[in-house]
């Protein structure tokens, strides 16, 4: 394969900024913009500069590396699609707003793919007729759509990324495992080929439906998912899927219900004053209604109710709180002071903490009353038991009891055992064995390319800027001529030696900058090499700079070569 050509910066669309944008909110988003890697469109549309292409095409190149490496095919599909298989699988009215929907000029119903499961489906059902050809994995790079309510955080969250999504199709659930357990290992060879620091954390399925989910997460402030970490054992999982067990407590010794007068107490807050007791021996109800249906939470005063694992039991029902208009047709449910017992028509979910022989303060379904020692499984009955609650740091680990840990992070990778769900919805079957057909089963795994690159970013930047990985740096070595006629000849002889022996090289080679400026552009641009053609340019010597460590060593060319290209 021929040398890439060395990139002169005189001649490289990159205007690199003094100054954060003025809507920058998290550092990758800041370093990006002003070190020239990307530039806003729209409202959570961004479009890609060459350095900022060049990263993204590295990180497709290791994906597309591992991906080759485990037997999976590169197909690509188109990003317009029809809406009846979406229809098909209840998805066009799932996915709500988030999906973009559009007509053509024959009326029409298309939309812009937010993952692509359906068509994947769809198409090995054209193209797989025996059990003979499978199993198969089929993945794709491509643009996805979501139409975000709040797109922000430059990259990280966008209407328009780049993913790579792929799909197993087995005959039997054994293999299922099997495809599962190779991309969960591929995954791992990936991220750690870019250099991110991430955790496995067990996840939800959401809108994706299937049993067995997992979550890549990079740890970094600027994350929208919150994950538990325990300190002492390997449970590690988004705080969406952290549950709690119930444990049955003996109640036996509680002391009858018994209602007392509590005026002007609508809140556990003033409840727990009015009391003097600490608002964890209260109990919160919270009423929500599920496709119109009303559905009580119960937890304990002092926790809050987590609305997208409530969301998530329910999905793909609409769950929505309750109104003043719902509490006018229901003179029974009184707000602030509604309790477990004796609600009618209402059907009563509650968190593990609320278990059977557990006492509490909770309302009396009556204007300015509360009732006391109400005992779960006693004077009331949970319908189902569901950790609801948002979990906070110290709750104890479901594996080992100790005191869970909270860390922000960013999704990379989302891995699904879906199961049948598709193949049912499209009837994917193939031939098996003994001639009779057999349903096909389904993994679906995602790693989000573009996100990858805001992640490195979170994680490898400092005070200076970006400080990229080797193996995702849109070039191995950044020479700098300071600036002289003489520093500019030997930077520019040196950069062809370093690109004939292999190397990617960017060279400052801009007239009329100063070298204050171009210094500080390599730093903000963040090549792994930084190499100065300064001072002793007469004598043949170069000053070389880890961009990671700092360290600086002065080398002559024919050293500067043996020790780049080692």
């Amino acid at each position: 394969m021929a040398n890439a050509p060395v990139q002169r910066m005189s001649q490289l669309m990159a205007k690199t900024l003094r100054d954060d944008p003025a809507d920058a909110e998290v550092l990758s988003h800041k370093l990006l913009v002003r070190a020239g890697y990307v530039r806003r469109t729209a409202a959570g549309i961004w479009s890609w500069l060459p350095l900022g292409k060049k990263v993204l095409a590295n990180v497709e190149r290791i994906v597309r590396e591992e991906m080759d490496a485990v037997g999976a095919q590169e197909v690509s599909l188109p990003a317009l699609l029809p809406r009846e298989p979406y229809e098909a699988t209840g998805r066009w009215d799932e996915y709500g707003a988030e999906l973009f929907r559009l007509q053509d000029r024959k009326g029409g119903d298309y939309l812009l793919g937010p993952t692509h499961e359906e068509i994947f489906t769809l198409l090995v059902k054209d193209q797989c007729s025996s059990y003979k050809d499978l199993p198969v994995i089929l993945y794709q790079i491509q643009t996805k759509f979501r139409d975000e309510a709040r797109p922000r955080a430059g990259i990280l969250r966008g209407r328009e990324f780049l993913m790579k999504d792929s799909y197993s199709f087995d005959t039997e659930d054994e293999g299922l495992n099997r495809s599962y357990g190779v991309h969960r290992q591929a995954y791992q060879r990936i991220f750690e080929r870019l250099g991110l620091d991430y955790r496995i954390c067990a996840a939800t399925a959401g809108a994706m439906g299937g049993s067995k989910s997992e979550e890549f997460l990079a740890p970094a402030e600027a994350g929208e998912d919150t994950f538990a970490d325990c300190p002492n054992c390997d449970f590690a999982a988004n705080t969406e899927a952290v549950y709690q067990e119930v444990k049955a407590v003996d109640g036996s010794a509680v002391p009858a219900a018994e209602e007392i007068p509590t005026p002007d107490t609508p809140t556990i807050e003033t409840l727990a004053a009015s009391l003097g007791v600490p608002a964890s021996a209260t109990l919160k109800n919270l009423l929500v209604k599920v496709d119109g249906e009303i559905v009580a939470v119960g937890v304990p005063g002092d926790r809050e109710v987590d609305m997208d694992k409530v969301e998530e039991h329910f999905a793909p029902a609409v769950v929505e709180l309750v109104t003043e208009a719902d509490f006018a047709v229901r003179p029974d449910l009184v707000r602030g002071y509604v309790g477990p017992q004796g609600l009618e028509k209402v059907t009563y979910i509650a968190d593990p903490r609320v278990a059977p022989g557990t006492s509490w303060i909770t309302g009396a379904n009556k204007e300015g009353t509360h009732a006391k020692n109400v005992v779960a499984g006693r004077d009331f009955e949970v319908s189902e038991y569901l950790d609801v609650v948002v979990v906070e740091e110290g709750d104890p680990c479901p594996k080992c009891g100790t005191g869970l840990k909270l860390d922000r992070a960013i999704e990379i990778g989302h891995i699904f055992q879906l199961g049948r769900k598709y193949a049912d919805a499209l009837k994917l079957d193939v031939l098996g064995q003994n001639g009779k057909p057999v349903r096909v089963t389904m993994g679906s795994y995602g790693i989000g390319v573009s996100r990858a690159v805001a992640a490195l970013a979170e994680q490898t930047a400092d005070d200076k800027g970006l400080c990229w990985p080797a193996e995702v740096a849109p070039a191995d070595v950044h020479v700098v001529a300071a600036g002289k006629a003489l520093q500019t000849e030997l930077a520019l002889e040196v950069s062809d030696k370093l690109s004939a022996a292999g190397l990617r090289v960017l060279v400052d080679d801009r007239a009329g900058v100063s070298p204050g400026v171009k210094f500080t552009d390599a730093e903000l641009m963040g090549v792994p090499k930084i190499l100065v053609a300064g001072r002793r340019a007469a004598e043949g010597v170069l000053e070389l700079k880890d961009r990671r460590t700092g360290e600086r060593e002065e080398l002559t060319v024919e050293e500067a070569l043996e020790a780049l290209t080692a």
